[in-house]
This record gives structure tokens, sequence and C-alpha cells, in this order.
């Protein structure tokens, strides 16, 4: 039986995974908070594999590499889910990789999750990655949807649109939850829409 795989993305309120060069909104937006962590650090204590596109990895390893030990780089989160096993798609990375436990899986990334989906005996989550993230959800392979809405307006300095692209999709709400009083961390289950007219 396949496992589940869960996308799991930080946005500003109109949808921006994060914010462009010289910005000053650290801490997650400024919004980071107690509750936030320890929620965070709940999630990520559970056995899992991460699933991360080329791109994404690349960043995360410059972040890691220049934070200082008390950065929000370095919360205790973030640690948990750098030592959590990691697959790492890409056509251009090489093993070794510097990650403690991670595999570089080339190929299609719908056609490497597809098989990782089958295969693993733990869930699959996934934190960033768009495109790779947009790719998947375009062909059925996820299962939650796991957005933290930060209360932030972003038109400015915003990059990263998440959703831009992709199709149409009808959102279950699976679970939801007010962290520091300002935070919304909702997890959906997405299916394909159909339209009326789709016969």
């Amino acid at each position: 039986m396949a496992t589940t795989y869960t996308i799991d993305i930080f946005s500003s309120l109109d949808g921006f995974g994060s914010y462009g060069p010289g910005g000053d909104w650290g801490g997650y937006w400024g919004k980071q908070g107690p509750e936030l962590l320890e929620h965070r650090a709940r999630q990520l204590a559970e056995p899992q594999r991460m699933v991360l596109g080329a791109t994404t990895f690349r960043e995360f390893v410059q972040m890691l590499g220049s934070a200082d030990d008390g950065s929000e780089v370095r919360d205790a989160w973030v640690t948990r889910m750098v030592h959590l096993p990691a697959t790492v798609v890409s056509s251009t990375l090489v093993e070794p990789l510097d990650w403690p436990d991670a595999t570089v899986a080339t190929g299609d990334g719908v056609e490497v999750v597809r098989r990782l989906k089958e295969e693993s005996d733990v869930p699959l989550r996934s934190h960033g990655s768009l495109s790779l993230n947009r790719a998947l959800l375009d062909a059925g392979l996820v299962d939650r949807l796991q957005v933290t809405t930060f209360p932030v307006l972003t038109g400015r300095s915003g990059t990263g649109r998440i959703f831009e692209g992709i199709g149409d999709f009808d959102l279950e709400l699976l679970d939801s939850h007010v962290l520091d009083g300002r935070t919304v961390e909702s997890v959906y289950r997405p299916t394909v829409h159909r339209s009326a007219s789709a016969g």
C-alpha cells in the first residue's frame, strides 16, 4: 500500500513562499513564536522521509552553512528536519551531499515520487520545493497539503508564488490550528476539480 505524501509550505496571506533579497522580515516574516516552534518540532519528531527538489536543497544548505547558532535557521524543528532521511530529486547534484542522510534520485520527479510512495515504509514530506510539488499536485500524488499562513502581505517583496500555474483543485479541510494567536496552519486533502460540464 502506498504511503502518504505531504506538501508542507509556509506562505504569506497573498500566496508567496518567501520575500526578495534584502528583506528584513526574518523569523518567518517576523511572526515566529513558541507555539509554532513546538508544533513544528512535534510534527517532525515522527518517522518520515523528506523529499526535496534540487533548488530548495541548495538553498537549505546555503542558509544552514551561513547561519549562527542562535539564528531561526537553526531552530529545533529545522535541525530535526535536516536529520531525517531525505531524497533529493536532481539531475545535477551528486553524492555525497552536505546533509546527514540524503540520497540523490535522478529522473522525472513525478516518477521518483510515485516509486517512493510505493516503496517507502514511512510517510513522505516536502518542505518548499515549489516546482516539484506543483508537478506532483497536477499528477495526483499529493495526499496532504499543509499550508502555514503567516499574517503578512508581501505584494511588493514577495517571491515564489506557491500555486502559480497549477490546475484547479477542491480542498477538503482535515485539520487546522491557530498558533501564537496569529499564524494559521491548515491541512487539506486535494482532489482535482471536475467541472459539471466535464461529463
